[in-house]
């Protein structure tokens, strides 16, 4: 049903993390693979990926690039683009199931995309604040963040021209092609990690 596509340059326990929550889509069938395009990681970041069975792309560096390379790999009607630094709360797939139906239902089955809402897995009115603010953005702007992810029929992602290959926020750049009009937001939330220093 799904190509999940991740991004990833020396995330080799945030890949761990994020892939563990991906396992209970992946046994009932909603996640048909996990492909990982990788930046030239110097930590065991392949090692994680390889032992969770997961599709491996040489990446360039250049996000788009490698999101567009990954999209390019995925053989699903469904592509879910995740960042390694968030892990989707657990149910999250029966949402998206649901998602996917509905729009089958109604005919607009390759039309829409949709995105997940921002948690901060800190504690806090920091990690709140965090929240409400990408909450507030996503909504008002119709611009998700890479923290929260999204998914998109192939045939949409292709038709608006998929990520490019361009400085700056590429999650931005393709949430805007898609436009407010066919971008939802889901009640399932992914989950940031919290970087300690």
């Amino acid at each position: 049903m799904i190509s999940v596509i991740l991004s990833t340059q020396n995330d080799e326990m945030a890949l761990a993390h994020a892939l563990a929550a991906l396992v209970p889509a992946a046994a009932d069938g909603t996640v048909r693979e996990v492909i990982v395009v990788d930046a030239r990681s110097t930590d065991e970041t392949l090692a994680v990926a390889d032992a969770a069975g997961c599709k491996i792309v040489v990446g360039s560096g250049d996000r788009g690039a490698d999101l567009a390379a990954g999209a390019a790999a995925a053989r699903s009607d469904w592509l879910l683009f995740l960042s390694p630094d968030v892990m989707l709360e657990p149910g999250w797939q029966r949402e998206v199931r649901d998602f996917m139906d509905r729009l089958a239902m109604s005919g607009a089955g390759g039309n829409r995309a949709a995105s997940f809402r921002h948690a901060d897995a800190g504690f806090g009115w920091r990690a709140r604040l965090s929240e409400v603010r990408a909450s507030v953005r996503s909504r008002l702007f119709a611009s998700p963040s890479r923290k929260e992810g999204l998914l998109v029929p192939a045939s949409l992602y292709r038709a608006v021209g998929g990520h490019r290959a361009r400085p700056g926020n590429v999650e931005r750049d393709l949430a805007r092609r898609i436009g407010r009009g066919r971008l939802s937001f889901l009640r399932s939330r992914a989950v940031s990690r919290t970087v300690v220093a």
